[in-house]
């Protein structure tokens, strides 16, 4: 029922009420009391339904006030002047009342809407802040409009090549005889913005820095004007959000094909010099058992060959490296842990480098009383294994390389040091680093940075210090197979 209807209604009904409730008082009461208490009703009918309600309620009281307050009673005679001037002030001050009675409700109601509506933009709003991708950011467009402008359909579109794609909807969807009119060469005409009736489909163009971003397509519009102009609002904000979204996944696949080619780039240096070594060695061997077989001795030809089985395990190594590094940028390689006995871990990384190691004995010291360690013994082998060629290279001739493992603690630490030049303290931290350039020239490899991964993929830390023989120690720490540091 209409709030006017029911404002009039209550008005009369009130107007009569009191007066029948004042009639067996009106010995004892006088007229200008009789038209105070004929207020009340105007007050109701113009609070509730307006000026009009109003209206109609200072007219029944009026009626009501003449017949049964005025004397001739019963009647609606006046017969003094005194009367009429009565009767005229009341019309008068009601009128007044019923215009400021409605117009302070109407006040209410647009301060309402207003409220409602800057609470509507607040919330909206809220909903285009933040890091979101795009087409997130495109359905929570699509599902704000529909759910709180009560609209039934709503669905955004932008341009794919010559015709409009629905990249997000909301409620009822967009029909083909829809979609064929906001075809952009259609031909077919389209009401445009938010005036006008709101029972055919419009649209609300989505433009940002001078540039179309999108159209929202809406299937009606929202009753009142206050809320209309919030959807403009929001539309233009949400534009800005669309477009500062597509300027953060391009500025995001930018960089990352930055990263990519610095990657690339750096790849290749890092293992230009590495490969062109071993293949340089080998390439040399093995024209010379060709070319010169019958001039050598047997001892000169055992040692070419030996050279190329050295050189070919370390291109072996060098590409389990570059494998290895590729399986950590893409994020595929996994921890199987197992308890591993320590002093098997150390043999077999020593064996496998053995071939490698001429000229450089190992020393290992790995107590038998040793725990074993929850780890990958694959993934542990080869940061021992990376290790151990580290010391090789950087080892003078016949230099020790030692292994020691010891208890720390509810860790074990294993170590590997070198007699070599050693590591300045302020190039430590930084030989752990992907293509790291120390200052005595030479990259740090690949290798160190795979042993970090590797060891800190087990939850463990790697660090480096002076080894008691002034060149570089190693070392890194392994978990207890019964200690509370494996559950991680």
């Amino acid at each position: 029922m209409p709030k006017k209807l029911v404002g009039t209604i209550i008005g009369v009904a009130s107007v009569f009420v009191l007066g029948l409730a004042m009639l067996p008082l009106r010995p004892h009461i006088s007229v200008s009391t009789a038209a105070l208490i004929l207020v009340i009703p105007v007050v109701l009918g113009a609070a509730i339904g307006g000026f009009g309600a109003g209206m109609a309620s200072v007219t029944t009281g009026f009626l009501v006030y003449d017949f049964a307050f005025i004397p001739p009673y019963r009647t609606l005679d006046v017969t003094t002047s005194q009367d009429w001037v009565t009767l005229g002030v009341y019309v008068i001050v009601m009128l007044l009342v019923a215009r400021v009675v409605a117009s302070l409700d109407s006040s209410r109601v647009e301060a309402q809407r207003g409220a409602e509506a800057a609470r509507h933009l607040s919330d909206l709003s809220e909903l285009l802040v933040g890091d979101r991708p795009v087409d997130n950011l495109l359905t929570t467009i699509v599902s704000a409009v529909h759910t709180v402008f009560a609209i039934p359909g709503v669905a955004l579109l932008v341009l794919d090549g010559d015709r409009l794609k629905v990249v997000a909807s909301a409620g009822e969807a967009l029909n083909d005889v829809e979609l064929r009119q906001l075809a952009p060469h259609s031909g077919q005409p389209i009401s445009v913005g938010t005036a006008g009736s709101s029972d055919e489909l419009r649209t609300l163009a989505l433009s940002a820095s001078g540039h179309p971003v999108g159209i929202l397509a809406l299937r009606g519009l929202p009753t009142s004007q206050s809320d209309r102009a919030v959807l403009n609002t929001f539309a233009n904000d949400a534009a800005l959000a669309i477009e500062r979204a597509q300027l953060r996944e391009q500025a995001l696949r930018t960089t990352l094909l930055e990263e990519a080619d610095h990657f690339r780039q750096s790849l290749m240096g890092a293992v230009s010099h590495d490969l062109r070594t071993p293949l340089a060695t080998i390439k040399v061997a093995s024209s010379t058992l060709s070319s010169r077989a019958a001039y050598l001795t047997h001892e000169q030809s055992a040692e070419l060959y030996s050279l190329i089985d050295v050189e070919s395990d370390r291109l072996t190594r060098l590409v389990a490296n570059l494998l290895d590094i590729t399986r950590i940028e893409a994020g595929v390689f996994t921890v199987h842990r197992v308890p591993t006995n320590v002093a098997r871990l150390v043999s077999d990384a020593v064996s496998a480098m053995e071939p490698t190691l001429s000229g450089h004995p190992v020393e290992s010291i790995v107590p038998s009383s040793l725990p074993e360690v929850f780890v990958d013994p694959l993934l542990i082998g080869q940061v021992l294994i990376n290790l151990l060629d580290n010391a090789n290279r950087h080892s003078p001739e016949h230099g020790v390389i030692t292994v020691e493992a010891a208890r720390r603690d509810e860790l074990v630490l294993l170590s590997v040091s070198d007699q070599g030049p050693g590591i300045a303290p302020g190039e430590r931290q930084a030989i752990f680093e992907r293509f790291a350039q120390l200052d005595k020239g030479g990259r740090a490899g690949l290798g160190l940075t795979i042993a970090k991964t590797f060891v800190e993929a087990h939850g463990e830390t790697i660090w480096c210090e002076e080894s008691p023989n002034h060149g570089a120690r190693f070392v890194f720490s392994l978990p207890w197979t019964s200690s509370p540091a494996t559950v991680r």
